[in-house]
This record gives structure tokens, C-alpha cells and sequence, in this order.
């Protein structure tokens, strides 16, 4: 019989029965034409399941001949996963993808050996504006996957499963929930769904994923009498089968999976289990050893001239 030292619930002592475990207030970076709020990594845990960066972009207006212009820029060892909830965004990379990211469509990107891209306002979007709004995630891979053969997939919005019953409507984009299963590959355990819960309705969280989180989207939500407001995320007790309740109607996303089988570095766009990887990506870049962004040649974002080492993340352990 396995013994975990972690003492029983005491009756009375809130702590010991709440049922969100870490409670993660995003820190804001003002862009100039757009704000991002970074949930992960954090000091107060770095992952979930294989979720080891997590930004919301905006949301945003942007008048006519204004956008994002995020310049080509070099990723390993990691899948990104852009999801957005308004706007457009044209994605190229160096394996010659030419990809506009759409509301409800995944888009998911193995860096694997090494990848190049980058994410800019399209050409026609510039002439007429608009108002953008979404999330940005990595996924480590298992060291197994991290020397791999990089890869784009895309699925649009009407490719993701949907379930709609008692109030509750669901987008499956990575994994299993509400007995639906998402098309899209990833490359470990992993669950990301786009969940909007109408206003007084609730929704059971089982425990099916070993690590699960919520982040809330809009409106306001309860767990165990405690209420959420947009733009947090809450990592759930594991093992614990959970109730949402929604005050008003709400939107939230509900991400996690298995954990990574150790720790992860990570420093600036790298990530990798091997420290010693990213600093030869570091000169790889620095001496233009990467592939280029066919349709993007021209421009890319020098290496940051960060002396500091990659820092240590796995799951709720802070930096040393």
C-alpha cells in the first residue's frame, strides 16, 4: 500500500478541504497596442500537466493599419497552441505553413528539433481593424518526442467536437470530456476544453486527469463557496471530483494532463528537460543556424542579450 504524508481533513479547517489548491492572479504587460496577462509560469506553480506557458492576449482593438507584428522567433523541444476567441491572426512558419488563426480553431505546433515563426496581422485585417482576443499555450513534450521532426496541424472550429446539455456548451480541443474526444495528436496526456456555463447552472470536474486547472474567461464562477472573477487561474486539488456553479454566465477554459516524467528549463522561447539544449539553441540562433520563414525572411528577433540561466520548472515547485 502506497502512503502519501498528507494529513485527513479536518472538520472546520477550510484549508484542508478547499478544492482549488493554487490560486494564480495573471501578471499584466501593457504592449503598447495590446495587454497580455501571463498565468504560467509562476512563482506559485510553473506547470500543469504539460501546460508550462500560458498568456492571454487581450483583448484588444486595433484600428485600421495597426496589428501584431511578432517578428520570426525560434522554439524546441515544445508544442505551442494559439486559440482565439476574437480576431485573426496569420501564422507562417519555416516548415512553409501559411495558416490565418480563426475563433474556435486549434492550431498546434511541434517545435520539436527546432521550428521558426512567426505572428503577424494580415495585410487585408490591417485596412479594416479589429478587436482581438485569445490565449497562447506551450506544452513541454516527453523527452522521448523533444528531438522530433517538427510538425503544424490545424483543425477549424467545425472540426472540434461540441457537447451542449443542461446549460453547459463545450469545446473539445485537445483530449476527452463530456464523452467526446478531440481529433487533434498531442504528443502526451493532455486536456483542453472551451467551456461556457450558463448563468446558475453547474458542472461536475472529474477526476479523470491527474493535473487540471481553470482559467476564467468571463463572468463569475463558484467552487466550494468561493467566487472567481475573470482572468485567474485556479489549479484543482488532485483527485478531487469538483462542481463549477456559474453566479452568471460564464466562460472558462479547463486544461491540464499527466506531468512531465521530470523537470523542465525554460529561457526566453526554449524549453527543453536538458539545460545544456538550450544553450547550444541560444547559438544556434545567435549564428543563424535555424531554418527561415518562407514569406518571412527578412526580419527576425535577435537573441536577448539575458545572461541569466534557464530556470527550473516542475509543477508546483518554485524557481530555486
Amino acid at each position: 500500500m502506497s502512503w502519501s504524508p498528507c494529513p485527513d481533513p479536518v472538520l472546520g479547517d477550510r484549508e484542508t478541504v478547499n478544492a482549488v489548491e493554487t490560486l494564480i492572479v495573471p501578471r499584466a504587460v501593457d504592449l503598447g497596442d495590446m495587454e497580455v496577462r501571463r498565468a504560467l509560469p509562476s512563482t506559485k506553480r510553473q506547470m500543469v500537466g504539460p501546460f508550462i506557458f500560458f498568456d492571454q492576449m487581450g483583448p484588444a482593438e486595433f484600428l485600421t493599419d495597426h496589428g501584431i507584428d511578432v517578428r520570426p522567433h525560434p522554439h524546441i523541444n515544445l508544442a505551442t497552441l494559439t486559440y482565439l476567441f476574437e480576431g485573426e491572426i496569420l501564422h507562417r512558419d519555416s516548415l512553409g505553413t501559411e495558416q490565418t488563426i480563426r475563433p474556435g480553431a486549434v492550431n498546434w505546433m511541434k517545435a520539436g528539433q527546432g521550428i521558426v515563426h512567426s505572428e503577424r496581422t494580415s495585410e487585408q485585417k490591417r485596412k479594416s481593424g479589429q478587436r482581438l482576443f485569445g490565449l497562447q499555450t506551450w506544452m513541454a513534450l516527453p523527452e522521448a518526442q523533444e528531438e522530433s521532426a517538427p510538425e503544424f496541424l490545424h483543425h477549424g472550429s467545425g472540426d472540434l467536437p461540441m457537447f451542449e446539455a443542461e446549460g453547459i456548451k463545450a469545446r473539445i480541443i485537445a483530449g476527452q470530456a463530456f464523452g467526446k474526444a478531440s481529433a487533434l495528436r498531442t504528443s502526451s496526456e493532455t486536456l483542453y476544453g472551451d467551456i461556457e456555463l450558463q448563468s446558475g447552472r453547474r458542472m461536475p470536474i472529474d477526476a479523470d486527469y491527474e493535473e487540471r486547472a481553470l482559467y476564467t474567461i468571463s463572468g463569475e464562477i463558484e467552487i466550494a463557496g468561493d467566487r472567481f472573477e475573470p482572468g485567474q487561474l485556479l489549479v484543482l486539488r488532485p483527485g478531487d471530483a469538483i462542481t463549477v456553479r456559474a453566479r452568471s454566465t460564464a466562460r472558462f477554459m479547463l486544461f491540464g494532463g499527466a506531468p512531465m516524467g521530470g523537470p523542465r528549463y525554460i529561457w526566453w522561447n526554449f524549453v527543453s528537460s536538458r539545460p545544456e539544449r538550450i544553450e547550444a539553441a541560444k547559438e544556434e540562433w545567435a549564428r543563424g543556424r535555424f531554418d527561415t520563414v518562407p514569406g518571412d525572411e527578412a526580419d527576425f528577433i535577435p537573441l536577448p542579450q539575458d545572461k541569466t540561466k534557464p530556470r527550473r520548472a516542475m509543477g508546483g515547485v518554485y524557481y530555486p
